[in-house]
């Protein structure tokens, strides 16, 4: 029988910054398998399914990391050093994400053995605080067909549904060189300033009714050599939060379409997540009272090809905080929550 607690308190004692989760890895597999599910591995990653998984029945994903960042500067407890205290279970990683992971890890061995409307697979990925390559994104190609995917993630037990994607954009307007005193060249601060003008007031037409309007900040400029010499470059960097009403690739284009500088994204691979009109969820969610919002933060959901909701016990506020925590009681309590919503969807489906 799974204890959340105790298996929660085992995890913050064990190390597992992005890319080094082998360890944590290592130590659920040993969990899950004692309890007589059988686990694959992928790199980092390991998932199973339950007892009477069927070709071609409704799958749903049960996913949430296993990765941590590394600890605030200001802590004042031992990061991997699991303790609780009035009610709270201290340590790095405990609300972000242990206590989601392990919440969904109990109930997916709970309903493991039995005869479900659908299909259910749980997986416990790396790198999600890096959106490293090596994370869920690797694992997807190996996994079967999933209809949904829950991605535990700390929302107060509140379905986040919606969630805006990322792009980071390297912008360079172009100048032409010049001595300051004689007022010569093209000065590439003013070019950008027209680009920068242009980021902050500029409202594209699609807003979300969840997730509202593309939201665009420069948050990074760079340009000029000395004070007498007009600058010939300027490169800023903008931050791209994106809407579910726009792909990345989309909006990409509409602003390279918009603006006189030359614009690259980092990457495109972080899209916005929506779930469709009249999904059963959002039936699920009236009629047990779970409060529904688009989240401004990005998840794994960003690398899932599927539909996807994010929902899980502890507080977003506290994520990457110094003396992290989670309560006892949310740990306690989601494992039920997420039942409760599993069956009610299933009687839906």
């Amino acid at each position: 029988m799974i204890n959340p607690t105790k298996i929660l308190s085992d995890l913050i004692q064990i190390q597992a910054f992005s890319g080094d989760e082998s360890k944590r890895v290592e130590y659920l597999e040993k969990v899950i398998n004692t309890e007589g599910i059988q686990t694959k591995k992928y790199l980092n990653n390991i998932w199973c399914v339950n007892k009477n998984f069927t070709e071609g029945k409704f799958t749903i994903l049960l996913n949430s990391h296993t990765d941590t960042v590394k600890p605030n500067k200001g802590y004042t407890r031992i990061p991997h050093q699991a303790e609780i205290i009035d009610g709270k279970l201290y340590g790095l990683g405990s609300n972000d994400a242990g206590g989601p992971l392990i919440s969904l890890l109990t109930v997916f061995c709970d309903l493991y053995p039995e005869n479900l409307p659908f299909n259910l697979i749980y997986a416990a990925t790396a790198e999600e605080e890096i959106s490293g390559k090596n994370g869920i994104a690797a694992l997807w190609s190996h996994l079967p067909k999933i209809d949904l995917a829950i991605v535990g993630e700390p929302t107060q037990m509140e379905l986040a549904v919606a969630e805006r994607g990322l792009m980071v954009l390297d912008c360079v307007a172009k100048g032409k060189a010049g001595h300051a005193a004689r007022n010569e060249g093209i000065n590439a601060i003013y070019e950008a300033l027209k680009d920068i003008k242009w980021f902050k007031t500029h409202q594209f037409p699609k807003v979300s009714n969840v997730l509202g309007p593309v939201k665009m900040s420069v948050t990074v400029i760079e340009a000029g050599s000395q004070h007498n010499v007009v600058p010939a470059e300027c490169k800023f960097t903008v931050d791209v939060r994106v809407p579910d009403t726009y792909s990345n690739e989309e909006l990409l284009q509409l602003i390279k379409e918009s603006v006189l500088c030359e614009v690259n994204a980092r990457s495109t691979r972080l899209n916005s997540s929506g779930l469709p009109e009249g999904h059963p969820l959002f039936a699920v969610a009236k009629e047990l009272n779970i409060p529904t919002y688009g989240s401004p933060t990005t998840s794994d959901q960003a690398l899932m090809p599927c539909v996807s909701v994010k929902i899980g016990p502890g507080d977003s506020a506290r994520s990457h905080s110094a003396d992290e925590f989670i309560f006892v009681d949310e740990l306690e309590k989601a494992p039920a929550r997420y039942k409760e919503i599993l069956l009610k969807l299933g009687s839906k489906l």
